[in-house]
């Protein structure tokens, strides 16, 4: 059976575009207004998108419940398989008490609540989000800061806006080379062209997340170190993405910036220490060398296993022997793609890939497992901790899956595609309205590189028709997108996750989804808003900059 995506079922794109943004309203609209528990919520919100998809935009109903399958197999691996693992490393920390070592060192470099923010959120979450993506920088860095002390919504909030300029170059570069892969674009042109817009916001993001988290006058008293960390991942950024390509922009970047705060906090402290209100001071201590081993050795491994597993040589050697292909029963290659989307027709491929020992979700399980023994916890201890994380995390599961499919309904059923063509609609204005577009890629999709696939093309063809460079558009669309990371449905989840599952969090102290997305919402909206201002001025004031 082959079925042919419509985009305009109704006769009037902004009309098709507002029913097709149905779905997402149903969900973010139970999370936002009504407090809707967030399986609820990316429940209804399936049901919403099966719905359209069938009754409106005509898809048979056999392929709907295929993309809906589809998407629950994508939330559960390799989404969910890395937030349990994730969380299954820091529970291991926790429960051998080895992260009372970890939070005293990181006090011992500075006990301010700014710089620890600067220090996980920014630095290290860049690390893990260049060398991993999926998530995964969120959930560890959130579970880190609630471990420090912070406030569950503050930790959530930090983490997903620190993991936004690293994202374009995440896991090793992948968005930018799907991107060259489905435009037809110089994988070292738009590598470039994206390295020539996001270190503006690497500078910026810095001082945000302060300003996020103490407010504007206490940012004034730290800004040597928002710009030292800012400044060095923008020039590290620039520098290997303009020179040597896309695959190390991030984990370079954030190893210079981690290094250069550390070096400042040698010899720079603020005037004023600032903490949360009625909290005591962190009593530092020093602890010995082999204790301070033993106790980073779990964070050690995590970001070994977690670089090496992301090695395109590695990746393809355990693909080899753990990866299958499934093809989608009824789904695979049954929906067409049709211009503007695409040159021409073409059959969308859902093929399932199961990979078992490549996945970072089995690095992190792995980097779990040495850790915990290494830590002296027994073979046993290790299965009942596992056990306990996995009932913990159970419900948010089902988020992620139910969210996933979601997104794939909607992407097979060509709901989302229908708002990207209003998008293009913009004529001149296009330029700003195209990071825009990125953004809501990754808002419904979880994924920059599934917002490239699903409309770099649109992108390039639309800066085609109006004159202007498909380099711009096609790369403004990753770095747009980049914001949209704060608020799509997947990151929600898992930032509220990481933050309300571990035991030192009190029940009352609880976060929600629906926490989170208020938290955040006009924070991404806002920068994404600048994107579109700066490619609004690359197109038509300083083109010099596109290369």
């Amino acid at each position: 059976m082959s079925w042919v995506q419509q985009y305009d079922p109704l006769g009037n794109v902004f009309l098709s575009a507002l029913v097709a943004a149905v779905p997402v309203i149903v969900l973010l609209g139970l999370l936002g207004l009504f407090h809707a528990r967030a399986h609820v919520a990316a429940l209804c919100g399936l049901v919403a998108a099966l719905l359209i998809a069938v009754g409106v935009y005509g898809m048979p109903p056999l392929l709907a419940v295929a993309a809906a399958g589809y998407g629950v197999a994508f939330g559960l691996l390799p989404i969910g398989w890395i937030v349990l693992n994730a969380i299954f490393v820091f529970d291991i920390t926790v429960h051998t008490a080895q992260f009372e070592i970890v939070k005293q060192q990181i006090a011992a470099l500075s006990n301010d609540r700014r710089i620890q923010a600067l220090l996980i959120a920014f630095c290290f979450g860049a690390f893990i989000e260049g060398a991993a993506g999926f998530g995964t920088p969120v959930a560890i860095s959130a579970a880190l800061l609630v471990a420090l002390g912070f406030k569950p919504l503050q930790a959530a909030g930090l983490s997903l806006l620190g993991n936004t300029a690293p994202v374009a170059y995440g896991g090793l570069g992948i968005p930018l080379v799907t991107l060259a892969k489905v435009t037809g674009l110089e994988l070292g042109t738009l590598s470039a062209m994206v390295g020539r817009q996001l270190p503006f916001f690497s500078l910026i993001v810095p001082f945000w997340l302060v300003i996020m988290l103490a407010g504007w006058r206490r940012t004034l008293e730290v800004w040597p170190a928002c710009l030292v960390a800012g400044g060095s991942f923008a020039l590290g950024q620039f520098l290997v993405s303009n020179y040597h390509g896309p695959w190390l922009v991030d984990i370079v970047s954030a190893v210079v910036s981690l290094l250069a705060l550390v070096a400042l906090m040698r010899f720079w402290q603020p005037r004023a220490l600032w903490k949360f209100a009625d909290e005591e001071s962190i009593t530092v201590s020093h602890p010995s060398r082999r204790d301070s081993i033993v106790a980073w050795m779990p964070w050690v491994l995590l970001c070994l296993f977690v670089f090496i597993w992301g090695l395109p040589e590695v990746k393809q050697g355990l693909d080899r022997v753990g990866m299958w292909r499934i093809p989608v029963p009824g789904l695979n290659n049954s929906v067409v793609r049709v211009p503007p989307v695409v040159a021409a027709p073409t059959p969308e491929e859902a093929v399932f890939e199961l990979k078992a020992l490549s996945a970072t979700g089995t690095a992190l399980l792995l980097a779990g497992i040495v850790g915990g023994l290494s830590l002296g916890v027994s073979p046993v201890n290790l299965v009942r901790l596992y056990g306990r994380t996995l009932r913990r995390v159970r419900t948010s599961l089902l988020t992620i899956a139910a969210m996933l499919a979601l997104g794939f309904t909607s992407r097979y059923g060509g709901m989302d595609t229908t708002m990207g063509l209003a998008f293009a609609r913009t004529g001149v204005l296009f330029p700003f309205f195209s990071p825009l577009l990125g953004w809501l890629g990754v808002a419904l999709t979880g994924s920059d590189t599934s917002s490239n696939v699903l409309f770099g093309n649109l992108q390039r063809v639309a800066a085609e028709r109006i004159g202007i460079s498909p380099i711009l558009t096609a790369a403004a669309n990753s770095s747009g997108g980049v914001m949209g990371k704060m608020i799509d449905a997947q990151s929600i989840v898992v930032a509220s996750v990481a933050t309300t599952t571990t035991e030192s969090t009190a029940a009352d102290a609880a976060v929600s989804p629906a926490d989170v997305l208020r938290y955040v919402f006009l924070h991404s909206l806002g920068l994404a808003i600048l994107v579109g201002v700066l490619v609004l001025l690359q197109a038509y004031v300083v083109p010099g900059m596109i290369p």
